[in-house]
């Protein structure tokens, strides 16, 4: 997994316009007018969302007849699954480090 992978997905999930996307295609494949219906902005705006939303790895099409749909990619979040496991794992790690750390003495005692 490289760090580049995870860059691109969490800046495609930044914007709330893709996240919404990601969720439309929760229920299944979609032409990009049934998405634009159901969002705040046009078709073209989609199509743009939907470009960034692909080169992230997180969605696909096929072209059905004169339609492009799109989907969910199956493993479209896998490598931002791996980066929030692998930095809670470190957050973890450190905080189960500061825990059994003895507190140390103040210089000043009163």
């Amino acid at each position: 997994m490289s760090n580049q992978s995870a860059d691109l997905i969490f800046d495609a999930l930044g914007d709330p316009v893709r996240r919404r996307i990601l969720e439309l295609l929760g229920d299944g494949p979609s032409p990009v007018g049934q998405l634009a219906d159901r969002l705040p902005v046009g078709r073209p705006a989609v199509s743009k969302h939907l470009k960034v939303l692909s080169g992230a790895g997180l969605i696909e099409h096929q072209s059905v007849g004169t339609r492009n749909l799109y989907a969910l990619a199956p493993a479209g979040l896998v490598v931002a699954q791996q980066w929030l496991v692998r930095t809670w794992d470190i957050a973890l790690a450190s905080f189960a480090t500061a825990v059994k750390t003895p507190p140390t003495p103040s210089r000043r005692s009163r």
